[in-house]
């Protein structure tokens, strides 16, 4: 099922994966990749939750989740937005792997091992 007018491929009620952080890691890898860009208004909680037949709650917690990441911004009864803090997303991961890859330098672990515990950390 697709919400809030295709803003998020939908929820698998099927899945492992708790459904409000599906909602919250489909909307945050949309920002990072600019299909939602800056300034895109989100469809309210209550819409989203009917498009995807989830209870608003669900919908309330991953739009929270969100806005405590900086992505997104509620203007109260103008509606909630993308913020310009969803486009800055990649330069503090950028930054973060470079602290990582003094970490490990400094630790004198080698590079492709260094590597190897990224994917296991990614793929946990």
């Amino acid at each position: 099922m697709t919400g809030g007018d295709g803003v998020i491929d939908g929820v698998d009620s099927s899945s492992t994966v708790p459904p409000f952080e599906q909602v919250r890691s489909q909307l945050a890898r949309k920002i990072n990749d600019g299909s939602l860009p800056v300034g895109t208004k989100l469809p309210t909680v209550r819409a989203l939750a009917a498009d995807l037949g989830i209870a608003a709650n669900t919908v309330a917690r991953a739009y929270r989740e969100l806005e405590s990441a900086g992505m997104i911004d509620t203007r109260g009864r103008s509606g909630t937005f993308v913020s310009a803090t969803g486009d800055r997303s990649r330069s503090k991961a950028a930054e973060h792997a470079a602290e990582y890859a003094r970490a490990v330098d400094a630790l004198g672990i080698d590079r492709q091992e260094a590597l190897a515990i990224v994917r296991a950390a990614l793929e946990s």
